[in-house]
This record gives C-alpha cells, sequence and structure tokens, in this order.
C-alpha cells in the first residue's frame, strides 16, 4: 500500500513521458485521493490510455506486483520509478530510430525527445545502457509497458477477460452417448449438479473460509460495509448457515455482526456501503437467534434522514430501499421509494426523455446503466417494490413508469449482446456486474413476466459466456464470481440445463482461487471486490 501511493506522485516535468504529458497527467491525477483514482479506473471510466497507465503505475498488473513486493525505502522506490521512465523513453527511441527511414535519421535526435533534451542528454552520457542498470523486475515493467502500449483496441479488450476453454453444454434429448455424459460434468444424468462435485465445492469452501480468516486479520479494522468491509463478511456466514443449517455459521455471523454495529459513521445509507447493510444484516441475524430486543434495535436505527442524496445502489436511496426489502423478506416506509420515482421523472423531464425514458437517474452527473451505480440497478429495486405488497400506493406507479425505462435500456444494447457503461459511453469493454450486460439482466429476469424480457437475458447471457472470465479477479462487483450469478439466475427462471452446467464450470474457475495470474484488489478478502 505504501509503495502504491508513492507512484501516485508524478514525477518532475523533465522526467514524466511525453505520452503522459500530452494526456496532462500530472495535473489530472496529482490531488486526487488514492481510493477515488482507484475507484474510477475499478469501475472503467477513464478513457483507454489512462485506465492502462493507472494499472501500470498503481494497480495489479503482474509485473506491477513484483515492483510494489520489494522491499524498497521511499528514495529507492522514487529512484526506480524515475529509471523505469527514463527506460521507457529510450525504449521509445530506439524503437522509432529503427523504424523510421535514413535520410530521417540524421539530426533526429531532438525531434524524438518531444522537449526532454535534459533528461535524454543524461541517457546518452552513460556508458552502461540504462536498462542493465535497472533492478530485474523494474525492467521487465519495461518490456510489458513496450508491450501493452503497442496492443490494438481489439487487444486491448483482450486483456479484459480469459479466452473460456471451456466446452459448452452437449443436448443430450435422443442420444445416451457416454461421451455426451462425461462432456456435461459435473451434472449427473438427470440434470443435477452431481454428488462428487458438491464434495468438492464444501471441501474447497472450507478452505477458502480458513484463507479468508488468516488474510482478514490485516484487514481495516474500521471498515464496516457489506461491499469490502467486516457486514460482508457476516452476509457471508449468514448465507452458508441457510445453506447448511450449522449453528456455528450463524454464531459467526454474529461475531462479526456485532463488530459492525460498534463502528458506524451515519455517513451513507445505503446496503452495500453505508449504515443500513450492518443495521439490516445485524436485524436479521438477531432475529434467526431469537434475541428479540436486539433485532428491534437494529431496525428502529433503520432511518432515511437524509433527502439530498443519489439515487443509485452503491450509495443512495436505492441501496436504502435493498436493506429495507432484504429485512422485509427475512422477519417479515414508502417514503424511500417515492423519492426515487419523483427524483427520476424529474430528470426525464429536464433531459426531454420523458416518453423514451420516464425514470432517469444519474451518478456523478453521468447517467450509468449498470447495476452498481446505473439505471439498472435502480429498476431493479423498483420491481422488487412492485412485487411486495408492503409498497402499497406505490406499486402501480413503480410499475407504470419502470417497464418503458428498461425498453429504453434494451435499446442500447450492442450486438454482442453486452451494453454501455453509459448513455454516453459508445465502446462495448466492460463485462462485469457494475457495468455490463450481467446487470442488466438481473433486471430483465425481475422484468420476465413478459416473454421478450426473459429471452433477451438468455440471448445476453451468451457474452458473459464467452467473456464472462475475469482478469480483474474473483469478486462480485468485477469479477467472475459476479457474472456466475447471471447463470443461476437464469436457471432459476427458466430450469434449462445449460444454464446450470454454466455456472458450474464459473464456480469451477472460481474454486482455483489464485492461480489463474488475475489483479489482485485492495481488499481481498471482501466480499465485493
Amino acid at each position: 500500500m505504501f509503495l502504491r501511493a508513492t507512484a501516485l506522485q508524478p514525477a518532475s516535468k523533465t522526467q514524466t513521458p511525453a505520452h503522459l504529458e500530452q494526456l496532462d497527467w500530472k495535473r489530472t491525477y496529482q490531488h486526487r485521493p488514492v481510493e477515488a483514482f482507484r475507484a474510477r479506473d475499478r469501475h472503467g471510466e477513464d478513457s483507454q490510455e489512462r485506465r492502462l497507465m493507472a494499472r501500470l503505475m498503481c494497480h495489479d498488473t503482474a509485473t506491477s506486483d513484483k515492483f510494489y513486493a520489494m522491499d524498497l525505502t521511499v528514495d529507492q522506490a522514487r529512484k526506480g520509478r524515475l529509471l523505469f521512465e527514463q527506460a521507457q523513453e529510450e525504449t521509445t527511441r530506439s524503437r522509432t530510430r529503427r523504424t523510421r527511414p535514413q535520410s530521417e535519421k540524421r539530426g533526429g535526435d531532438a525531434e524524438i525527445r518531444c522537449g526532454k533534451e535534459e533528461s535524454a542528454a543524461r541517457i546518452h552520457s552513460s556508458e552502461t545502457p540504462l536498462r542493465d542498470r535497472l533492478p530485474v523486475h523494474i525492467s521487465r515493467m519495461g518490456d510489458q509497458v513496450s508491450k501493452l502500449k503497442q496492443l490494438s483496441s481489439s487487444d486491448m479488450e483482450e486483456q479484459r477477460f480469459f479466452q473460456n476453454q471451456n466446452q459448452d453444454y452437449v443436448d443430450q434429448a435422443g442420444s445416451g452417448s457416454g461421451s455426451e455424459e462425461r462432456a456435461n460434468e459435473p451434472l449427473d444424468e438427470e440434470g443435477k449438479v452431481s454428488a462428487s462435485f458438491q464434495k468438492k465445492v464444501q471441501s474447497k469452501i472450507k478452505d477458502l473460509l480458513q484463507q479468508m480468516e488468516e488474510g482478514l486479520k490485516t484487514a481495516d479494522p474500521h471498515d464496516f460495509s457489506t461491499y469490502t468491509g467486516w457486514t460482508g463478511i457476516a452476509l457471508l456466514y449468514l448465507q452458508l448457515h441457510r445453506c447448511s443449517q450449522e449453528s456455528s455459521h450463524l454464531q459467526r455471523a454474529l461475531d462479526y455482526v456485532k463488530r459492525t454495529l460498534r463502528i458506524l459513521n451515519g455517513r451513507k445509507v445505503s446496503f452495500l456501503c453505508g449504515d443500513a447493510g450492518p443495521l439490516a444484516v445485524g436485524a436479521v441475524v438477531h432475529h434467526k437467534l431469537s434475541n428479540t430486543e436486539e433485532s428491534q434495535d437494529c431496525l428502529n436505527s433503520s432511518v432515511l434522514s437524509d433527502s439530498d442524496l443519489s439515487d443509485e445502489l452503491l450509495y443512495g436511496r436505492a441501496g436504502f430501499l435493498f436493506a429495507l426489502l432484504y429485512v422485509n423478506r427475512e422477519i417479515g416506509e414508502h417514503t424511500v421509494v417515492s423519492a426515487i420515482l419523483d427524483s427520476g421523472k424529474s430528470l426525464s423531464q429536464d433531459q426531454k426523455k420523458t416518453e423514451r425514458c420516464p425514470l432517469l437517474y444519474e451518478w456523478h452527473r453521468k447517467q450509468y446503466l449498470g447495476a452498481a451505480h446505473g439505471l439498472t440497478g435502480i429498476f431493479y429495486m423498483l420491481l422488487q417494490v412492485t412485487r411486495n405488497t408492503w409498497g402499497g400506493r406505490h406499486l402501480h406507479a413503480a410499475a407504470e413508469f419502470v417497464r418503458p425505462s428498461i425498453d429504453y435500456v434494451r435499446h442500447k444494447k450492442f450486438r454482442s449482446g453486452n451494453f454501455p457503461s453509459s448513455l454516453s459511453n459508445e465502446s462495448d469493454r466492460l463485462v462485469q456486474w457494475c457495468h455490463g450486460a450481467p446487470g442488466v439482466i438481473h433486471t430483465l429476469l425481475m422484468a420476465h413476466q413478459e416473454e421478450k424480457y426473459l429471452k433477451e437475458a438468455s440471448d445476453c447471457s451468451e457474452v458473459i459466456w464467452q467473456r464472462g472470465f475475469l482478469r480483474k479477479g474473483y469478486g462480485l462487483c468485477h469479477g467472475t464470481a459476479g457474472n456466475a450469478f447471471i447463470f443461476l439466475s437464469l436457471y432459476r427462471r427458466t430450469k434449462e440445463r445449460k444454464h446450470l452446467f454454466r455456472a458450474c464450470k464459473f464456480a469451477e474457475w472460481c474454486l482455483d482461487y489464485g492461480t489463474h495470474g488475475c489483479r489482485i484488489p485492495d481488499r481481498p478478502y471482501s466480499l465485493f471486490e
């Protein structure tokens, strides 16, 4: 962490590579907080070049992992970075000399330097090649950057995911071939998850829980959130208790709930990143343990007091609404739903989109489509209200405004079956829960009473099967596990074996945790990262 923070401090003007100067990288990133910087890179909203430099300079590519792992002092780290940048200039200069016509090479040094005469002079004055003066790990970083900078746009997209090497499900209708049955493992002849695969999953869960508990010893003691903190771990154990009925899992959930309730700060209200998540999970855990008074205390604390909020799922009203829905479902007022509807109608009118998209929302002045910050995450929560009797007078209003708004989003689909991250973005890049088809599919399935939504959800799942094994890691938000839930949801709706088979293949991949060379998130033992 220390070295990553150091890497955010730009070098002096004479030492900064030309392509970074052209992007005005120093002015853009010098005063940005570390977490905000990583968040923008994580959710993919920077330009392609800036995201590339973010990964190389302060994120978790395979090469930078080696660099950060070195036990360096501050001065050594800064010197290493300076040498690294100079090596990049030297590499660029050498490549340019090899490719330019001979007539253009005479006197070409000044042109190649691009205003960096001092830095270039220092490099040429050394008798020893600069690459030989670099530590081996930093030298290899230069090789990696050189390769990445030559990638085309399509090659860059390739770097976001692993090629799916799995054979797809084989329909055995009218065939009793033993080879086809083996091809469909881990499903048995009846199309159910085989006993051997279930045993493998259960064994791996125990191993990963031990690994997680060990890793949590160094986690942030003040992070109470569901997204990256202790409440997410409590929710994990609560889900394990639901599946296994082991009392030890429920007791472990209580241990983490007690920890979170001591450190709430009242700054945010959502389920994933605010107080509502810990309070909702705490209410459910205490309820299951018959601690009536403690459960009621958690419920009484779940009050929305700030009316000046965003509407999206991670930090805003939709996130608070999810907390209310969760408590209502597990334990079982309208002002939250009303505020979300009024806000969406107001922005739609301002943007003159009332007829096409009656409900429109934005976060940080950008109209996202994905589940985390965008339209589909909000629509999903509003559709949940229409399925609950407590929706009251908002039941009809939500259905009336949400469905045409979902249709508006459907028309933004790419030919691949994926969706853009925002209304202003036309690139087919991200296939993850927070941005792209996975989050949209969950909303389509929630609206599946009409056949067109269910068919479109199934069609869009193909892009997840092809591009869903992500290099970002295994998490729920922007990792492979989050994509796997699409196939579980489709199987519940359709009972088609293909979707269960694909979910198992994603599970197999995730069970080989840490063996694929994925990027390591800042909080690798959290629920969503």
